[in-house]
């Protein structure tokens, strides 16, 4: 397995941890708060934790895009990690909670492994993982913007 260069993000957030952790769980608001979502489907019962699992569904690049999410790891109010499986790439969130004077900063980190490529697929691979990232970007930096106005409501 290779895997692809990390995008990480931070965004300062007018909002104690807590009210922040508040909305990056709320899984069954996700479409409502984050304006790339076009929809989900939560596919587990109870409250976020190790596990729970949702469909996801964007439109990225002009294509729309369902995706299985889990939940592999969940530390209240100061971390969690999500993965997502696509074909043969699985892609790894994480978000960390940090609380500073004003809030709190919420990073993202992003990133995916895939089966080694060879030959033309190798170069194809190279070109087409370039510009999924910059639209990964994106979506990110949309994504921790929409969280941090909608904490910062709470």
């Amino acid at each position: 397995m290779t895997t692809t260069p990390q995008l990480r993000l931070t965004q300062p957030i007018d909002a104690d941890p807590a009210a922040v952790w508040a909305v990056l769980t709320d899984i069954g608001a996700a479409a409502s708060t984050l304006s790339g979502v076009d929809s989900v489907e939560v596919l587990t019962e109870g409250p976020y934790a190790v596990g729970t699992t949702w469909r996801e569904t964007r439109s990225v690049l002009g294509m729309r895009a369902t995706e299985e999410m889990e939940v592999i790891e969940a530390d209240e109010p100061r971390s969690t990690v999500v993965v997502a499986r696509s074909g043969d790439v699985l892609y790894r969130t994480q978000f960390r909670l940090e609380p500073t004077e004003r809030g709190t900063d919420l990073t993202m980190t992003f990133g995916a492994a895939m089966p080694e490529r060879h030959g033309l697929r190798r170069y194809l691979g190279a070109a087409l993982s370039s510009l999924g990232l910059r639209a990964a970007q994106k979506a990110m930096e949309k994504d921790l913007q929409d969280i941090a106005i909608a904490a910062a409501r709470r």
